[in-house]
């Protein structure tokens, strides 16, 4: 009996404990860390000095002519002593990508952080200038880039080589696009168009010093010409000579588009000497 007893009296205590110890936590001070929260008010405005610290705004490469992208990274540190909230980034044109963290994206103050532009190539030649707009709580921010797309290389022949690649192209004009000869006849306009693909599959004979004389020099065709002109010649070649059909369905390396790219450059850039076709 009296052990009954002092088993009810221990298991009050440890109710009577247990109650005292809910009290205590609910009546416990709970500190959280203060939540930032951004000022907006300056957010429209240009991004002062002094808040980001960067390795460069402006920032520049070279890109082989054969080259698809090119990359960039911007670093910098925030040299302020408050947070920066990243809220948005847009950049001039839809070939140029900025890869940030999820946005809004908090940079605490005196860290450093960097994120990755890209700039897709295709089809472009010349000099290229983009640029990169981050807006931020603090104010907007506009960074630039410049690539320069350099011009094809065109590896040099001896007049020996010349003359052997021109003996099997009057047997076989489609071995243009084999073997070393696709180094500079297929490779070079791989995802071009227009004008950059003229430049990169065609010029090298047309617009070479060292043209062949069964090579005909474009801008000083005779016989009129059209789209359909250029269309024709571009797609079947010439059986007999050394123009060889580009398009795929004729063993050339060139699909529809980039053919009808071409087609229309050249239709509108050697006008024909001749009275028109149509």
């Amino acid at each position: 009996m009296k052990s009954s007893v002092f088993f009810l009296y221990a298991f009050a205590g440890v109710i009577f404990v247990a109650a005292g110890v809910f009290a205590a936590d609910t009546n416990a001070v709970v500190t959280t860390p203060p939540v930032y929260v951004p000022d907006m008010s300056h957010a429209s405005g240009p991004l002062p000095d002094g808040i980001l610290a960067w390795d460069g705004t402006t920032k520049e490469t070279n890109a082989a002519a054969e080259a698809t992208e090119a990359h960039f990274v911007f670093s910098f540190t925030n040299i302020s002593t408050n947070p920066v909230v990243f809220l948005s980034v847009r950049t001039s044109c839809g070939c140029t990508t900025a890869k940030l963290p999820p946005l809004p994206w908090t940079v605490p103050a005196g860290t450093n952080a960097q994120f990755d532009v890209t700039v897709n190539l295709a089809g472009r030649s010349g000099t290229l200038l983009k640029t990169v707009t981050v807006s931020t709580d603090k104010g907007s921010k506009m960074l630039v880039l410049k690539i320069t797309i350099l011009p094809p290389v065109t590896p040099v022949m001896s007049e020996a080589d010349r003359l052997r690649a021109q003996t099997v192209a009057r047997v076989n004009r489609q071995a243009v696009f084999q073997g070393e000869c696709a180094i500079c006849h297929v490779k070079r306009g791989t995802g071009k168009y227009g004008q950059a693909l003229y430049e990169a599959d065609c010029a090298i004979c047309h617009e070479s010093k060292n043209r062949a004389a069964m090579v005909p020099d474009l801008h000083a065709i005779k016989t009129p010409t059209n789209y359909e002109f250029w269309r024709t010649w571009i797609t079947h070649g010439k059986p007999g000579s050394f123009m060889p059909a580009f398009s795929v369905a004729d063993g050339g390396p060139l699909p529809d588009m980039q053919i009808a790219s071409l087609v229309s450059y050249l239709n509108r850039a050697i006008p024909s000497q001749a009275p028109s076709l149509q």
